[in-house]
């Protein structure tokens, strides 16, 4: 990598670290790597990569994370570090509106009577949390479905969702070098992360990164980037974290409710206000 490339790299835009590394113009070649290691392919002209990853939300939990054309596929990758049986439904809002931009850039008539041609969806998640799963699972939108229901579905996404910690997925590694160095540095994070605080744990881990790791001078170069990236990503994990705990108990206090319990008897039993009972049977159209 030289230096041209490295000054590439747009300070400003606020990135998750996955698509800094495998998403941006600069790093193509690692891009490749991903692309071939998941797909068991062989190509070798990285310039065929048409990036067209969705930067215009808020939250990054509502933009994808890195997506592109190659070969006549559209491809979506996620990383997670919690595990999200939703994933399905969350590709297919992404991929709307990736196809929307595709018709558009590409002036293609949804109207005519010609058929138009689609790049095939290809929809992968990288995942690395504590629950054990599977070197590779197929998560599938039908799931969400009534069972009942399963079988009438017009419409059915499947997402390759892959394990990228230790010990799983080997071969992807071999082909994907930059792929196993990302999976040790986030490990080596979420290790140290509680007792050093993140701004630490990031920092000791890029430079206790081998020398020979390829992703390694591109992270030290943009360490501080780096370190604002996972804060950002940590911060929003709270706050999912936060978003389910309030909703697991708004979901007691409504089942209690229904169950004959009085606000007063539920606010007792779960140690909390009468008002903030209220305010969650108020919200679930239980109170006027």
């Amino acid at each position: 990598m030289t230096e041209d490339t490295i000054v590439t790299i747009n300070r400003e835009h606020k990135d998750r670290l996955f698509n800094f590394i495998f998403g941006t113009e600069a790093n193509r070649k690692w891009t490749l790597q991903l692309y071939n290691a998941v797909n068991g392919s062989d190509y070798e002209d990285e310039t065929q990569i048409a990036f067209n990853t969705l930067q215009n939300y808020l939250y990054v939990s509502m933009k994808n994370d890195t997506s592109f054309v190659i070969a006549g596929s559209m491809n979506l990758y996620e990383h997670q570090s919690t595990y999200n049986p939703n994933m399905p439904l969350r590709m297919l809002r992404y991929l709307s509106s990736l196809y929307s931009k595709y018709i558009a850039d590409n002036s293609l008539d949804i109207f005519g009577e010609t058929i138009i041609q689609l790049p095939v969806p290809k929809l992968v998640v990288f995942y690395n949390g504590d629950r054990e799963v599977d070197d590779e699972t197929t998560l599938r939108l039908s799931d969400s479905f009534l069972p009942e229901q399963k079988g009438r579905s017009d419409i059915e996404v499947k997402v390759r969702m892959l394990n990228i910690n230790s010990g799983h997925n080997d071969k992807i590694f071999q082909v994907c070098k930059p792929l196993s160095e990302y999976s040790w540095l986030i490990d080596r994070i979420k290790k140290t992360k509680n007792l050093e605080g993140i701004e630490n744990a990031v920092t000791k881990a890029i430079d206790q990164m081998p020398n020979d790791f390829e992703i390694k001078r591109f992270l030290t170069s943009f360490k501080q980037e780096v370190i604002d990236m996972m804060l950002a990503e940590e911060q929003e994990i709270n706050a999912l974290e936060l978003i389910a705990k309030a909703n697991e108990k708004k979901g007691k206090i409504i089942a209690r409710y229904e169950d004959g319990m009085s606000i007063a008897e539920i606010a007792n039993r779960m140690n909390i206000s009468t008002k903030f009972v209220e305010n969650m049977l108020t919200e679930a159209g239980l109170l006027k």
